[in-house]
């Protein structure tokens, strides 16, 4: 079932003492994750609330992965496009394939987006597919 309200099944679990910080970790990286991010006031306060500052680098780095932490018009402005993985053959207990094998196989197909990826280097016109650029 979808749950209708997870700040209000969140904080409970937040705010119990015997929960330590890592578990109230992934709590809000699970509702950030199913809320597709949330505003930089409602972090800050979850942070803040819970008694986390000196871990929050472990939610916020989350960015660097292209997971939308901080749900902003910037932030969806370089969602990355991703492949169609539907006909794929998967194992059975898995159902998410995550970002970086489709950047990787764009970059080994140089595919790559210049302005995204400015330092992935371009084949020189004479390369003929062998060794290293």
């Amino acid at each position: 079932q979808k749950v209708k309200d997870s700040m209000r099944v969140l904080l409970p679990v937040l705010l119990n003492k015997s929960h330590d910080s890592y578990d109230k970790i992934r709590a809000i990286l699970l509702y950030i994750f199913s809320t597709n991010g949330t505003t930089q006031e409602n972090l800050d306060k979850l942070i803040q609330n819970v008694h986390i500052e000196s871990d929050s680098d472990m939610i916020r780095n989350w960015k660097y992965l292209d997971v939308p932490v901080i749900s902003s018009f910037v932030a969806q402005q370089h969602k990355y496009t991703r492949r169609d993985r539907s006909k794929e053959e998967t194992f059975q207990l898995s159902r998410w394939t995550p970002v970086i094998k489709d950047v990787m196989e764009d970059a080994i197909e140089n595919k790559l987006d210049s302005k995204d990826w400015p330092y992935c280097s371009r084949y020189p016109p004479t390369w003929n597919g062998t060794g290293a650029v």
